[in-house]
């Protein structure tokens, strides 16, 4: 099927405009606006000296993430989190695998006794925000590395390798690269992919929503993926360039 026709009048294996812009903040170690389409996350990095509690004497640091969608991000105002009392559940998980993710792709024993935040706001959400979060967060989490570097807080670069994510999805059946809203909400089936510059796979999350998903459509949302990472780590390169 070559004459899908996609609401955003890409083609089936188009990324939307990417964007990654550093240095945005003034304050934080680390930071970075990326742009999907779109999707706006701010991603920023804070160096804090010392680990949680459980860390301590280990001689190793520690990456984790925090995320959050600002109340008007979406078509309709949300309720601030802090205003309910209590993170929800996809707030947790979505922060839990960026930490994951990042964490995937650093020498943590290099990194010494410290901790980066990454923190990823949500600004305007079309779609892949959780995308969006991980490949901006590397970046804004390598800024920071070579911050602390120059400073003299750490003595090598702790980064090992890049991270970037993508989703694919299928949509009319036919399996689409960089899904946006109205084919997340609309189409078949989804996925999250998660990689490393390296080829390594760090973590996928898909879900047949409509029907299963067939061999042939798996094999080729990974294919997408990969395809799509491979642009985003050369975006990340030319950020950080």
């Amino acid at each position: 099927m070559t004459d899908l026709i996609r609401p955003s009048g890409r083609a089936f294996d188009q990324l939307r405009e990417i964007t990654l812009e550093t240095s945005v903040t003034r304050y934080a170690e680390g930071s970075c606006l990326a742009k999907f389409g779109n999707t706006h996350v701010l991603c920023t990095a804070s160096w804090e000296k010392g680990v949680p509690g459980w860390m301590k004497g280990k001689g190793a640091g520690w990456v984790t993430a925090e995320y959050g969608m600002l109340p008007r991000a979406t078509h309709t105002r949300g309720r601030r989190e802090a205003a309910a009392g209590k993170q929800s559940g996809r707030t947790q998980e979505i922060q839990r695998l960026i930490g994951r993710s990042l964490r995937s792709v650093v020498d943590l024993a290099a990194l010494g006794e410290n901790q980066v935040t990454i923190d990823c706001d949500v600004l305007q959400a079309d779609g892949g925000t959780r995308t969006a979060s991980i490949t901006g967060g590397f970046v804004a989490l390598a800024l920071a590395c070579r911050y602390l570097k120059s400073e003299g807080v750490i003595k090598m670069d702790p980064i090992l390798k890049q991270a970037a994510a993508i989703s694919v999805g299928v949509y009319q059946n036919h399996p689409v690269l960089d899904v946006d809203y109205p084919e997340d909400s609309q189409g078949e089936a989804d996925m999250n992919v998660v990689m490393s510059s390296d080829g390594g796979f760090i973590e996928v999350q898909g879900t047949g929503e409509e029907r299963p998903l067939t061999r042939k459509e798996l094999d080729e949302m990974l294919r997408l993926a990969e395809m799509g990472c491979n642009n985003l780590f050369e975006a990340q390169k030319a950020a950080l360039a």
